[in-house]
């Protein structure tokens, strides 16, 4: 790889790199007791991408990465990077790209690859029998999944690096119906290590509490709608973190003037009490990474700090647009897609409060549970939340369980009536698409938090 990087030297040429990737994984799923999918993938490609001007060209392969192919693969880039050059008398000057020569193995207690497939099938049947604990459950689903990916890049700054990422995750999703209503609860683990995550839980007893949520929600009412003091748990002030303020933090998106975090660095955003940070540094975090895409060192980035709003997430090229450094938020899903600004592990920060001071100090409000899905509107700044229950608060006491609730308002309005952030952090971790492709691994949550919002459900 580093010899074919030298035949691309050329004064046309401002930057290169190339990128190897191998990566490896299993997927379980059973429902109701019975093995529905098993698979085992084992994948492998190689991308090159050079810059002239301002103009990228990209080339990808899965054949084997002979010198003599690289040297090709780089050239087919330098030809696409050159006809888009010719109509554009612009140039990028990329600054901060990764010179160094490192290797970094993840450690694991114990590598997936080396677990027995029938092991990894038989703890997801285990799963699935511990939710069957009513006949009120009427339908059980559980799965295991894990990767192995390994990546070696060389760039023409002069970067030799080689890493891993090894990440494990289990679900279960029961069903309880009783007469004519329906609900589900769930249960999610999933971290950057080896399949001693599985070994540290108790199938049954993990299973178990997600189908008692479950059975719980069959009871349960209505939330209130309205303006309302609500507490989120972790998942949700993730959720509002991620989906609203992180996708608008991704600078590809700042310097087309398509978000709403537009010009507001140093700008106020909200109150004291909000801190948020992107950070892949995290040990053992689904989000984390050593290197992203482009040989950038992972990174702690401030997003926000005190309420004042610091910066954004940036690639290379974007860092660049905007004089600063690269903050390692150059990510790819895979050897066949371009390099986004996306984000790793995305949450506010923690506060002095711990939860039950939170609740106990609400006279009337709402404390709400379980994300299950978000959606943003980047350019306008607006978020709506669905969680899956929450509790009425009374007089600093949790009192009716409620269900279906919805999330709503415009995201700096809502951060500016935050007066109450937790001192414990607890996160989540699952896939985040750019639109509605380009997957990559990431992790939510962080603190409770507690802020005027606009609450509704079915």
């Amino acid at each position: 790889m580093s010899k074919a990087i030298e035949s691309v030297a050329d004064r046309e040429v401002s930057f290169a790199d190339l990128r190897q990737e191998v990566r490896d994984g299993t997927q379980v799923l059973v429902v109701n007791g019975d093995l529905r999918r098993m698979s085992q993938t084992n994948r492998a490609g190689t991308v090159a991408r050079v810059l002239i001007g301002e103009c990228w060209g990209q080339a990808s392969t899965t054949k084997e990465a002979t010198l003599e192919r690289l040297q090709m693969l780089l050239e087919d880039a330098k030809k696409i990077a050159s006809a888009n050059a010719k109509y554009s008398r612009k140039k990028i000057e990329l600054l901060g790209m990764n010179t160094e020569e490192k290797t970094v193995w993840q450690s694991v207690k114990e590598d997936p690859e080396k677990i027995s497939i029938e092991e990894k099938i038989e703890f997801t049947k285990e799963l699935d029998k511990g939710q069957k604990i009513d006949d009120r459950i009427v339908n059980t689903n559980s799965s295991y999944t894990d990767s192995k990916n390994v990546t070696r890049l060389v760039n023409s700054s002069g970067a030799k690096l080689q890493w891993n990422e090894i990440r494990v995750h289990f679900a279960t999703n029961p069903v309880a119906r009783e007469g004519d209503r329906m609900q589900y609860d769930y249960g999610i683990k999933g971290s950057m290590s080896g399949f001693e995550l599985v070994r540290d839980v108790d199938p049954t007893e993990f299973s178990t509490k997600a189908a008692r949520g479950a059975l719980d929600l069959l009871k349960a009412v209505r939330p209130p709608s309205g303006k309302i003091t609500t507490i989120l748990d972790s998942e949700l002030a993730g959720i509002v973190a991620h989906e609203v303020c992180g996708h608008g933090s991704e600078a590809d998106e700042v310097v087309k003037g398509r978000s709403f975090l537009t010009g507001l660095v140093g700008k106020k955003v909200g109150t004291e009490q909000i801190t948020m940070l992107d950070d892949s540094t995290l040990d053992g975090k689904t989000g984390s990474i050593p290197f992203d895409s482009e040989g950038t060192p992972g990174s702690r980035t401030y997003i926000m700090e005190k309420g004042l709003f610091k910066g954004y997430l940036h690639t290379l090229e974007t860092a660049a647009l905007m004089d600063v450094t690269p903050t390692g938020n150059g990510r790819a899903q895979d050897y066949n897609r371009r390099v986004f600004a996306r984000m790793t592990n995305t949450f506010f920060g923690p506060g002095d409060w711990n939860t039950e001071e939170m609740i106990e100090d609400t006279k009337d409000g709402l404390y709400v549970l379980k994300g299950l899905s978000g959606m943003e509107d980047v350019v306008g700044g607006g978020v709506q939340v669905s969680a899956l229950k929450g509790y009425v608060i009374k007089n600093g006491e949790k009192t009716d369980l409620v269900r279906s609730v919805t999330l709503a308002g415009k995201v700096l309005d809502i951060l500016k009536t935050v007066d109450a952030v937790s001192k414990e952090l607890d996160f989540s971790g699952g896939t985040c698409g750019k639109g509605e492709e380009d997957w990559i691994p990431v992790s939510t949550g962080g603190p409770h938090m507690r802020a005027e919002i606009i609450v509704g459900g079915d």
